[in-house]
C-alpha cells in the first residue's frame, strides 16, 4: 500500500465527505443566502438598538439550547452502524428513543435555565416583562424542535441530501416570516414569531424524512424499554458526555460573547457585534460542514482501514480546509465592506472590523477542522475536551479584559487568540495521536 498517495478506503473516505459536504454546502448555500435577505429586512427594519436586543435574544436562546442539548445524532451513528448492520432493527429503534428522551429531557431543563437567565438578567439585557416572557416562550419552541435525533437517523442511512433539505427549512421559513413580520407586525415580536414557525417547520420536515428513510429497519417502537440502550451498548453514556460537553463549550463561548458585549457596551454594541459574527460565520459554515462529514469518514476508516489510510485521509482533509481558509479570508477582505452595507445600511458599516477579525478566527477554526474529529474518532475524546475547555476559558478571560479597555474590538481580537491557541494544541494533538497509531500497528 502506498501511504503517501493513499489507497482506495482513504480515496473512497474522501470522495465521500466530499461528496456529503456538498450536499450540506448546497443546503447552506442557500441558507446564506436567504440570510442576507432575512437580515437586511430585520436591520433595517429594527434599527440597531432593536436589532441589537433582538440578537441578545437569540442568543440567550442560542445558549440555552447549546447547553442543555446532546449531541445524540453522533449516538445514532456510532452505536447504530452495528445494529443497522447485523440487521437488530430492534435495538437500533431502542438507540433512537434513548436519543429522543434524552432531546425531550433536555427541551424541560431548558425551559427552567431560560426562566431563571431572564428573572435574573432580564432587566440587564434591557428586556421589559411583557419582552422577558416573549423571549421564555421563544426559548422554549427552540426547545422542542431540537433535531438530532432525526439527523442521526438521516446521516446513519448516508442521506445527507435529505438532512440538507430538511435544514433549508430554516433559512426558507425565516426569509418569507421576515416579509410577512415586515408586512404586518416590523418589530421585536414579529421577528420573534417568524423565527420560532421556522424552527418548528424544520423539526417537522426532519421527522418526516428520517421516519420515511428509515422505514422498516428502524425497528419497532414498542420493543423493550429505551433505556435498555444502556446496557446494549456499552460506552455510550461516556461518549454522550464528552460530545455534548465540547460542543456546549465551543458555541456557548462564542454566544456569550454577545451577551457580555450587550451587558458591557450595550444593546447597539450587542448588535454591532452578532451582525459581524453573523457574517463572518455564514462565510465560513464549510467548517461545521466538513466536520460533520470527517467524522462519520474518519470513525469508519480507523475501525476498517487502520492507521496508514487514516493518516492519509487525514492529510486529505487538512489540505482542502487550508485551501477554503485561504479563499473565504480573501473573501472577507474584498467584499466584506461592501457587502456590509449592501445588507445593513450605513448605520452598520462600524461592524466592518469586527467582521474582519471575526472572520480571520473563523477561519484559523476551518483550518484545523479535521482535528476534533479525529481524536474523537480515535477514542481521544477526553483530551479533544481539555483542549476545548481551555481554549473557551482562554477566549472569555480575554475578553473580560479587552473588551474593558478596547471595547467590541477587543472581544473579536481575543477570539482572534483563543482560535489559533486552540488550533496550535488540537493540530500537536492530533498529530501525536495518528503517529502513535502508526507505532501501536508497527
Amino acid at each position: 500500500m502506498d501511504s503517501k498517495d493513499g489507497s482506495s478506503g482513504a480515496k473512497q473516505g474522501f470522495a465521500r465527505i466530499l461528496a456529503n459536504t456538498g450536499w450540506l454546502l448546497g443546503g447552506k448555500g442557500v441558507g446564506a443566502v436567504l440570510s442576507l435577505a432575512y437580515l437586511a429586512i430585520v436591520t433595517r427594519t429594527l434599527g440597531v438598538a432593536d436589532f441589537g436586543r433582538f440578537a441578545l435574544i437569540l442568543s440567550a436562546a442560542t445558549i440555552v439550547k447549546t447547553l442543555v442539548s446532546f449531541e445524540s445524532w453522533q449516538i445514532v451513528v456510532r452505536y447504530g452502524q452495528p445494529h443497522l448492520l447485523s440487521a437488530n432493527h430492534d435495538a437500533l429503534n431502542r438507540v433512537l428513543r434513548f436519543c429522543i428522551l434524552i432531546d425531550l429531557a433536555s427541551a424541560a431543563a431548558g425551559g427552567v435555565i431560560a426562566a431563571i437567565i431572564l428573572v435574573a438578567f432580564g432587566p440587564m439585557m434591557d428586556l421589559s416583562p411583557a419582552m422577558a416572557w416573549q423571549t421564555w416562550l421563544f426559548c422554549m419552541v427552540m426547545m422542542i424542535t431540537i433535531r438530532s435525533s432525526p439527523t442521526g437517523v438521516l446521516r446513519l442511512f448516508d442521506r445527507f441530501d435529505s438532512a440538507a433539505a430538511a435544514e433549508t427549512m430554516v433559512p426558507i421559513g425565516r426569509m418569507v416570516g421576515a416579509a410577512i413580520a415586515w408586512a404586518l407586525m416590523p418589530n421585536i415580536t414579529g421577528y420573534l414569531i417568524a423565527w420560532a414557525v421556522a424552527e418548528l417547520l424544520c423539526a417537522a420536515t426532519y421527522w418526516s424524512l428520517a421516519l420515511r428513510v428509515g422505514g422498516e429497519k428502524l425497528g419497532s417502537w414498542s420493543a423493550g424499554r429505551a433505556m435498555e440502550a444502556r446496557l446494549e451498548n456499552p460506552g455510550i453514556i461516556t461518549f454522550l458526555t464528552a460530545t455534548n460537553l465540547q460542543t456546549t463549550l465551543v458555541s456557548m463561548g462564542q454566544q456569550l460573547a454577545v451577551l457580555v458585549v450587550g451587558l458591557f457596551v450595550g444593546p447597539a454594541g450587542a448588535g454591532l457585534y452578532r451582525l459581524a459574527n453573523q457574517l463572518s460565520q455564514s462565510l465560513t459554515k464549510i467548517a461545521g460542514l466538513l466536520s460533520r462529514s470527517i467524522f462519520v469518514e474518519l470513525s469508519r476508516t480507523q475501525s476498517s482501514h487502520g492507521t496508514d489510510e487514516l493518516r492519509t485521509l487525514f492529510r486529505r482533509t487538512n489540505k482542502l480546509a487550508y485551501v477554503a481558509g485561504a479563499v473565504i479570508i480573501g473573501l472577507i477582505l474584498t467584499v466584506g465592506h461592501p457587502l456590509l452595507g449592501l445588507i445593513a445600511g450605513k448605520p452598520f458599516l462600524p461592524a466592518y472590523p469586527l467582521l474582519v477579525l471575526l472572520g480571520i478566527a473563523a477561519c484559523i477554526d476551518l483550518l484545523g477542522v479535521s482535528y476534533r474529529p479525529l481524536l474523537m474518532a480515535t477514542d481521544r475524546a477526553a483530551l479533544s475536551l481539555r483542549i476545548t475547555l481551555i481554549t473557551t476559558l482562554l477566549l472569555l478571560a480575554l475578553q473580560a479584559v479587552l473588551l474593558s479597555i478596547h471595547g467590541t474590538i477587543g472581544a473579536a481580537s481575543a477570539n482572534v487568540v483563543a482560535s489559533a491557541a486552540g488550533f496550535v494544541m488540537m493540530g500537536l494533538a492530533s498529530r501525536r495521536a495518528v503517529k502513535r497509531g502508526a507505532q501501536g500497528e508497527a
